[in-house]
């Protein structure tokens, strides 16, 4: 059942989001706006459409969820393995599940190591500029 499921939202999801299903809810909508005087505008005539928009809304929203919800999982398990296949510390797999101020702490410690790097970058392209190292590497050419 839940293989079908799984199947059955990734192409809806998939078909939802398509130009083709953008431009038959267009239809629909310019098919009941003009529809209209031939119902009088009535109680009716727009229950129709709020209805039918309402009960397609409920349920892509379900639909969407779970794909995002997959999307996400999966997305974040093979970062999980990258990081644990990597020099990359462990400390960042699974911070998904830290709370907002575990993952201020973690965000904060990263830019002050992000500033430190750029900051030893700078020093050492400024070092190499006062002396003069790169500039007048000679040229290898080929020998034909």
């Amino acid at each position: 059942m839940e293989k079908y499921f799984t199947r059955f939202a990734n192409a809806t999801a998939r078909l939802a989001g398509s130009a083709g299903a953008f431009l038959v809810a267009v239809l629909l909508i310019l098919a009941w706006a003009l529809s209209g005087p031939f119902f009088g505008y009535s109680e009716t005539w727009q229950l129709v459409i709020n209805t039918g928009t309402t009960i397609v809304t409920f349920l892509m929203v379900f639909l969407i969820q779970n794909t995002q919800n997959r999307d996400g999982y999966a997305l974040q398990t093979k970062l999980d393995e990258l990081i644990r296949s990597s020099n990359a510390e462990n400390i960042f797999m699974g911070i998904e599940k830290l709370t907002d101020r575990e993952l201020e702490e973690l965000h904060s410690r990263c830019e002050h190591s992000a500033q430190k790097s750029q900051s030893l970058l700078q020093k050492a392209a400024t070092e190499r500029d006062r002396r003069g190292t790169g500039r007048d590497v000679p040229q290898v050419t080929a020998k034909g």
